[in-house]
């Protein structure tokens, strides 16, 4: 199950806003571009989630195919967090 191109999310918010198809595509990139730039700082989305930049730990770990253990270093990993609004729309309010 395949989901929106980028093409068919500029067409959709082109129709919706009354913008033309390329300036809906303008916007998608120029939000991208920003959420990038910011997303060392948090980057939220009202409604949808944030960008947040996390440390992780150096943690010990297993090589599937040998089973040998091997150190994993510490590293900095970028991570979406879902906003509540978003996961009660998608997955439906908790009762």
């Amino acid at each position: 199950m395949a989901g929106m191109t980028k093409s068919q999310i500029a067409e959709h918010l082109a129709e919706k806003s009354g913008l033309t198809k390329k300036a809906s595509a303008q916007f998608l990139e120029e939000l991208a571009a920003l959420a990038y730039k910011q997303a060392k700082n948090s980057f939220t989305m009202p409604g949808l989630g944030k960008l947040v930049l996390v440390n992780r730990k150096a943690r010990m770990g297993r090589n599937p195919a040998t089973g040998e253990a091997i150190k994993i270093p510490a590293k900095r990993v970028v991570k979406f967090r879902v906003a509540k609004a978003a996961k009660d729309a998608i997955l439906g309010a908790k009762k």
